[in-house]
């Protein structure tokens, strides 16, 4: 009994050990319950919205009507509606398509470039009215795009660049939240020792930020990225705005061309709802592949 009752707080210290850390601490039953149903009530908020747009797609104008908004009609009609989105008018979803994978892929790409490249400088150079520039480019991220929408329209046209891929393009370049982004990332990861060693091996200062700069930053790189193209994606207004040219439109604003045609055309229901369910497949691949980058780039730092 007494070599039992020895051996059992070893044992049982051993067993603790190796099943890892104690993560229950200040954790209570009802809490973690209150917690996980308010995340299912938050995932289900943002994923009923898709999930009605399947369903929707699968649907001709007369069922789309006539049947349970949330459940499928009999006939099953995904394959025929696709078809007649890509084919419409000579297939012009698909230039549609490609002017806003151009508009968000290489606005988001350059736009997350100019960012970091600015918030490099701002966090790891030293010079006068630094602070200055920070607040103005910082005082950006509270001006909504709507705000800038018809200055730059003005500006565009007397510089004859209205109705044009670059009237889109050329503000989709500017990222103030990516700037700051970068500016905090890079001031709490990119060592300035590391900096001064390549320095000293004879690295120049664009050489240094792009093999170390820009390698460390990879994170928030990948979330200035991410928002960045699902913000052009989604860009609605600065379109309308700018073109006039339906060669010219994104997907959000030729899908809002086909919608002002229903009640004049009923069928654009079904190319309608056809035409949004297309238009997400980029986001979600980019959202699957991307988002373990966008949380390691939201939470770094958070535990040394």
């Amino acid at each position: 009994m007494t070599a039992t009752a020895t051996k059992s707080p070893a044992a049982a210290a051993a067993k603790a050990r190796s099943a890892g850390p104690d993560r229950s601490a200040g954790r209570r039953r009802s809490s973690t319950i209150i917690v996980t149903a308010l995340l299912m009530v938050v995932a289900l908020y943002f994923l009923i919205p898709v999930y009605w747009v399947f369903v929707a797609s699968t649907k001709s104008t007369s069922d789309l009507f006539s049947t349970n908004g949330f459940w499928f009609a009999p006939t099953f009609s995904l394959w025929e509606n696709i078809g007649r989105v890509v084919s419409y008018d000579d297939g012009i979803f698909g230039r549609w398509f490609l002017n806003s994978a151009i508009y968000a892929g290489v606005g988001a790409l350059l736009a997350t470039y100019f960012a970091a490249a600015g918030g490099y400088a701002l966090a790891k150079y030293e010079f006068k009215g630094r602070n200055l520039v920070f607040g103005t480019i910082l005082g950006g991220v509270l001006v909504p795009g709507t705000a800038t929408a018809l200055p730059l329209f003005l500006l565009f046209s007397q510089l004859g660049l209205a109705n044009t891929y670059w009237s889109v393009l050329l503000p989709s370049l500017v990222s103030p939240f990516g700037l700051f982004l970068c500016r905090i990332y890079a001031q709490a990861t990119v060592d300035t020792s590391l900096i001064e060693a390549a320095r000293i091996d004879g690295a120049g200062e664009l050489r240094i930020f792009h093999t170390i700069g820009l390698k460390v930053l990879t994170p928030a790189l990948v979330t200035v990225f991410l928002f960045q193209l699902v913000g052009i994606w989604n860009n609605y207004f600065l379109p309308l705005v700018m073109l006039s040219d339906s060669e010219l439109y994104p997907i959000t604003l030729g899908l809002n061309n086909w919608l002002s045609q229903v009640d004049r055309l009923p069928e654009f229901y079904e190319l309608t709802t056809g035409g949004v369910l297309l238009s997400i497949i980029p986001l979600s691949i980019a959202m699957i592949v991307l988002q373990r980058f966008w949380r390691g780039g939201l939470t770094e730092g958070a535990v040394k």
